[in-house]
């Protein structure tokens, strides 16, 4: 039998329609499409992971007038860099938890841009900075939070003078929201084989003296300072799970100088370099190695050992080689 053109163009006409009728089905139902916008089909499969909270960096003062400090014994690390004078300034790393209040918060330097760049786009309090650096901390990835943008999220102490009474609460930092997961700023391991046992290390600056030692009781190191116990409002003595005297390069900043003139100093954390890493009552002599400003930084024995923090808090010191 031989069909008409009539019909023949009707039967391609029919076929066209079920060929783009199967076509609607198959992207409308479960598994069909490029699985563009679309929530995982499959019983059990893993939802996407809930933002995480942004690292919090604060300036921390540590001169006299400003000490016991607060919040220091809930922050994951406490980096101590070298300033003006041969005194030394902390930038506290707060990531696992977040206290009520942090401070006397201080003014940012030149260190912290390359310093804080390991934690991903951090939120970085502090309460000014030398004009000659703004424009550098502003062209940086970080969020930068200080009492004249965010004033809601500090407030003045009735005990000391200005400028050591200025104190953050970090939960009113941008990104803190409580249902998000911290960011890890810590990976702790066990201790490679080796190391010498100590019971006590002093690290010391120009004009500011630390002092580790070791309590077996505690499992951690007790931290001193300018020859007495450094303390916490909210915790009393501060300890330290792990302790790395980190020997970086040291050069003069950008013209920045203190009230009486003094050059600020520049730490430089990129790169490599030797170090001694402090845990478990076990000094390991070795280096560090940070290849980039996004980069943790590593250690490791002097025979290539990798040297994982212990559990607890981590001091980093960075000292002038």
């Amino acid at each position: 039998m031989t069909l008409s053109r009539s019909a023949l163009r009707l039967i391609a006409a029919v076929v066209v329609f079920l060929v783009a009728a199967v076509a609607v089905t198959l992207l409308v139902l479960p598994g069909g499409g490029n699985g563009e916008d679309r929530a995982p089909s499959e019983p059990g499969a893993a939802p996407s992971e809930p933002p995480r909270r942004p690292v919090v960096v604060v300036k921390v003062d540590n001169v006299e007038q400003a000490r016991p400090q607060a919040g220091l014994s809930a922050a994951d690390k406490v980096y101590v860099e070298p300033v003006e004078g041969g005194l030394t300034r902390l930038a506290a790393v707060y990531a696992s938890r977040l206290p009520e209040a942090v401070g006397p918060v201080r003014s940012a330097r030149e260190t912290d841009i390359a310093l804080v760049r390991q934690f991903g786009r951090p939120v970085l309090a502090y309460s000014g900075g030398a004009p000659e650096i703004e424009p550098l901390l502003k062209r940086a990835p970080i969020t930068l939070v200080t009492d004249k943008t965010r004033p809601g999220a500090y407030f003045r102490g009735g005990d000391r003078p200005i400028p050591h009474n200025l104190y953050v609460r970090p939960q009113q930092l941008p990104g803190q929201q409580r249902e998000r997961e911290p960011t890890p700023v810590t990976r702790p391991g066990a201790a490679p084989e080796g190391g010498t046992p100590v019971e006590a290390r002093a690290v010391n600056f120009r004009d500011a003296r630390y002092r580790f030692t070791w309590s077996a009781a505690d499992d951690r190191w007790r931290i001193s300072f300018n020859g007495s116990p450094l303390t916490t409002r909210e915790a009393g003595r501060v300890t330290a799970g792990t302790v790395v005297v980190q020997r970086v390069a040291v050069r003069e900043g950008r013209q920045v100088r203190d009230s009486g003139g003094q050059l600020s100093p520049v730490a430089g954390t990129v790169g490599r370099g030797e170090a001694t890493i402090l845990r478990d009552g076990t000094a390991f002599d070795g280096t560090w190695s940070r290849p980039s400003p996004e980069d943790p930084t590593t250690y490791r024995t002097r025979g290539g050992q990798r040297v994982p923090v212990a559990e607890g808090p981590v001091w980093v010191l960075l000292t002038p080689r």
